[in-house]
């Protein structure tokens, strides 16, 4: 842990028995602008990212490293002719104190979810939440089953977890795993089963 980080831990039972484990910690604006930097700059054609709700997942890969903008308060993530904005610092051009107190992201968690028992498929990122407690959005990190196209590799390549664990430790302080496979996690792809 890095001393002065204040991080809590949930798991949560989602309907359809998937079972997601929340690591929190603190979105400061600072981090928060640093994080976008590791994602947006640093990472863009490993990640996915959009909101991930019950119903609707919207999964946008970036062709190219998107343009970053920061003003009062929000983080504009650019290609071109489309982009999106994140409330991640505060927000002072604001119509009231409730939304200038609610709009930023209010929690930020690293989360691994994994099906039924932790036996089959898994996807690991980070989740941001207003102060609401509305979604803003998911990022999925690479996925040891899937490659940087989402396409379903042959057999699972456990090293594609590095970015995960490489943010964990950046952002909260763990150690890296000598082994990035989980325990209880399946020696072959899920995904060729047709259980992605």
């Amino acid at each position: 842990m890095i001393e002065g980080i204040d991080i809590y831990r949930e798991t949560v039972e989602n309907p359809g028995g998937t079972i997601t484990e929340y690591t929190y910690f603190e979105p400061t604006e600072e981090k928060m602008k640093e994080l976008s930097h590791d994602l947006f700059s640093k990472n863009w054609n490993k990640i996915v990212v959009g909101p991930c709700v019950e119903g609707a997942v919207f999964e946008v890969r970036f062709a190219e490293e998107p343009k970053l903008s920061y003003l009062d308060g929000y983080l504009t993530v650019g290609l071109g002719h489309w982009h999106f904005h994140l409330c991640i610092g505060p927000h002072r051009n604001c119509p009231s104190e409730e939304l200038r107190k609610n709009r930023p992201v209010a929690r930020c968690a690293f989360f691994e979810m994994c099906s039924g028992k932790c036996g089959g498929t898994r996807s690991w990122g980070l989740r941001l939440w207003n102060g609401y407690g509305d979604q803003l959005t998911t990022v999925f990190l690479p996925s040891p089953f899937l490659s940087d196209d989402q396409l379903v590799l042959p057999e699972p390549q456990w090293e594609r977890l590095d970015l995960y664990y490489s943010l964990r430790e950046k952002y909260l302080g763990e150690p890296k795993p000598e082994n990035f496979k989980p325990s209880g996690a399946p020696d072959a792809n899920p995904f060729l089963n047709g259980h992605g």
